[in-house]
Formats: C-alpha cells, sequence, structure tokens
C-alpha cells in the first residue's frame, strides 16, 4: 500500500495562513457588522421618514419621487454633484485617474463612460499595473539597501567604540576575516519599525495638509491616508476636488508626492510585516511539528533510507560544510529531492553544481575573497523565489530557519 505524502513546510504554511486568514475575516466582519449595523438601520429609518414628510408637504406621490431620486443617482454616478467640482476629464483630472488606476487605488468617483474608454482602460491598466507593481519592487530593494547601509554604519561605528573593529578598518575583501561583520545583516524588525515611524510620520503630515486645505477633521484625513496609501481607495473621501483651491498648483504637487510616497512606504512596510507573519507561521508549524506523534518521524527517517544513493542529501550535505552563513529558507532554498530512485538527470545536476561549487572556491581563493558559498541544488530563474518576498529574504536577517 501507498502511503500519502507528508505536508511539505510550504503546503503547511500555506495552509495555515488560509486558515488565519479565514479567521481574521470573519471576526473583522463580525466587528464591523456590531459597529456599523446600528448606525445604518438609524440612517435608513430617518431617509423614510424624511422621504414621507417630502412627499406629504409637496404633495409628490412616492413612486415619482423615487424616479427622480434614481435619475439623481444616475447623474451623480456619472460625476455631476450639486455643487462646482473641477472638470473629471481635463488634464489633470485624467492624470490624477491614470494614476489611481496603476496604483490599484480606483477611487471610483471617475470612471471612462465610453465603450472605447473602457477598452482602453483594459489594455492600459494591464500593462500599467505589472510597471507599477516592478517600480513598487525596485522602491523596496532601494530603500533597504539604504537603510542597511545606515544600520550597518551604525553597527561598525559601534563596534569601533567596544574596541572589538580595529579603528583603520575598511569594507572591502581584504577586510573580510573581521567575523563580526562576515554575513551581518539588518533585522527585520529594526527595518519594520522604521518604515513603521516613517509611515507614521508621512501619514501626519499628508493629513494636516488634507485638513488645511479640504477642511477635513484630522482624524477623516488620517482615514483618507491610510485607505489611499494602502491602495484600498474606497473613494468616499477623494482629495483635490473642488472647483478651486488657494495655491492650487502647489496643492496638486504635494497632493501628487505625498501618496507617491505613501503608497510605496506602506507597501514597504506590509512586505516587511509579511516577513514577520511568515516567521509566526514557522514558529507554529515548528510546535504543531514537536507535539506529533514520533511514530511519523520514526517512519519518515526509515523511508529516507530506503536508497543508497541519494545525491540531494549528498549535496545538502556539502553545502553545509561550505556554505558559512548557514542561512535558508524555505523559499529560496533548493527543492530536495525525494526518496525515489536517483535519476540521471538529478546525477547530472548533482555533479555540475559540484563543478560550479569547486570552481568557485578556487576563482575566489586565487582573488582574495572570502570563502562564502551558497549554491542551492537545482538552481533556475525562481530559485531565489521572485518579488517582494524574495528581496526580502536576500536583504533582511531574520528571514532563516537558523534564526
Amino acid at each position: 500500500r501507498r502511503r500519502l505524502a507528508p505536508l511539505n513546510e510550504d503546503n503547511g504554511r500555506f495552509l495555515l495562513l488560509a486558515a488565519l486568514i479565514a479567521a481574521y475575516l470573519s471576526a473583522g466582519a463580525t466587528v464591523f457588522s456590531a459597529l456599523e449595523s446600528p448606525s445604518e438601520a438609524a440612517a435608513q429609518l430617518r431617509w423614510n421618514r424624511t422621504l414621507h414628510n417630502f412627499s406629504r408637504i409637496f404633495n409628490i406621490s412616492p413612486p415619482e419621487l423615487r424616479a427622480f431620486l434614481r435619475s439623481y443617482e444616475a447623474a451623480r454616478a456619472a460625476g455631476i454633484r450639486v455643487d462646482a467640482l473641477r472638470p473629471r476629464w481635463d488634464f489633470p483630472g485624467a492624470f490624477y485617474f491614470v494614476g489611481t488606476v496603476v496604483s490599484t487605488i480606483g477611487f471610483g468617483m471617475t470612471t471612462p463612460a465610453t465603450v472605447a474608454g473602457k477598452v482602453f482602460l483594459i489594455v492600459y491598466g494591464l500593462f500599467g499595473c505589472a510597471g507599477t507593481i516592478l517600480f513598487f519592487n525596485l522602491f523596496l530593494e532601494r530603500i533597504i539597501s539604504l537603510l542597511a547601509f545606515i544600520m550597518k554604519a551604525c553597527y561598525e561605528r559601534q563596534l569601533r567604540r567596544s574596541g572589538l573593529l580595529p579603528s583603520n578598518f575598511r569594507r572591502g575583501p581584504a577586510m573580510s576575516g573581521v567575523g563580526s561583520l562576515v554575513g551581518w545583516k539588518p533585522s527585520v524588525y529594526h527595518v519594520m519599525l522604521i518604515l513603521g515611524f516613517f509611515a507614521i510620520t508621512l501619514s501626519c503630515c499628508a493629513s494636516a495638509m488634507y485638513t488645511a486645505v479640504e477642511g477635513w477633521n484630522y482624524i477623516d484625513s488620517l482615514y483618507y491616508c491610510f485607505v489611499t496609501f494602502s491602495t484600498i481607495g474606497f473613494g468616499d473621501l477623494v482629495s483635490s476636488q473642488n472647483a478651486a483651491y488657494q495655491h492650487q498648483g502647489l496643492y496638486r504637487f504635494g497632493n501628487f508626492i505625498f501618496i507617491l510616497m505613501g503608497v510605496c512606504c506602506i507597501y514597504s512596510l506590509f512586505n516587511v510585516i509579511s516577513i514577520v507573519i511568515k516567521q509566526i507561521l514557522n514558529w507554529v508549524l515548528k510546535k504543531l511539528e514537536c507535539s506529533c506523534c514520533p511514530k511519523c518521524h520514526k517512519s519518515s527517517t526509515r523511508l529516507s533510507r530506503r536508497n543508497a544513493i541519494t545525491p540531494g542529501a549528498r549535496l545538502r550535505r556539502h553545502n553545509v560544510a561550505v556554505d558559512t552563513d548557514g542561512q535558508y529558507d524555505s523559499d529560496t532554498e533548493g527543492r530536495r529531492l525525494s526518496g525515489e530512485m536517483i535519476s540521471m538527470r538529478e546525477l547530472t545536476a548533482s555533479n555540475k553544481v559540484s563543478l560550479a561549487i569547486l570552481q568557485k572556491q578556487l576563482s575566489e581563493t586565487a582573488n582574495g575573497y572570502p570563502r562564502n558559498v551558497c549554491i542551492n541544488t537545482r538552481q533556475n530563474g525562481f530559485s531565489a523565489g521572485v518579488g517582494a518576498l524574495a528581496i526580502m529574504n536576500n536583504r533582511l536577517a531574520e528571514t532563516s530557519d537558523s534564526r
């Protein structure tokens, strides 16, 4: 009888996260329903009373009044308001619209009404959203590099003060033997605190501007900043929509800069928080693994030793002996070979990687570089992961199983 394969770490993390998200959604729906449902019922009761009184006072039948209100709703959806507003489809308005499209904010206050506009939006949004996500990832990579440079400089200064680092220390291959800085990476928690502080400061400054210019109260301005910067974009509050402002050009420029920097910063912060959530999931999985029956571990050990030749295991042992950092993550580590019979493809891949390790060692030894080798079992274009999560795994410290 064939036994079912045990659930690996990636699938276990995925299922655990899906269960937590479902519970999180249910809890959020319960809280919002309890908070907002009474207010909605009271507003509906007041509106019905207003309609009844208006129909009675002005002698208008309720069907005619409701037909008029439907026409008003259609006009409002088309962008028509009672008060004078700025033109929706002049160049500044259209630029504001495409900015909300490619950044996936999608306020909804302006939508294309023609068939040609809707078709063009599909094509335009496809490439625009992809390019903007790439821009966000590049911004994330550079902000992490900047923070890492600053934090490493502070770390070196602290080591100099404590006497653990020579005063004439300079970065480079020649000084790679200093053990205190080999493999050093910034802490994901420190980066999260810095990005969080910067996001809060940026939101407070933007809220002060919106309060002064738009006339909103400060809480509404903070709410608008979070909804916009996180690209939720409800559209109940939208900035720069009045017909005229004092210093209108300066305000539009400041609004654009605040939204751009806010979206980039919150996007980076969300990705750092996702790494922390992943660490929590790994901790939960390890606790669940420790509580499993010991017979499962014994049976899986016997199955893994069924074959005498397992190039994946041999290569992993060789990698552990060569790699000085020893930091791996389930997303960046090469896929482990199973306990099945060896194939020529696996044997060829094993020989190629062994040869690559040897060549890298010889080259680094000849040139005087540190012998820090980190080559995965099966290297390909996706071996180090893709997207923002791969950037965080490669540049931050608390992303490996060794922590």
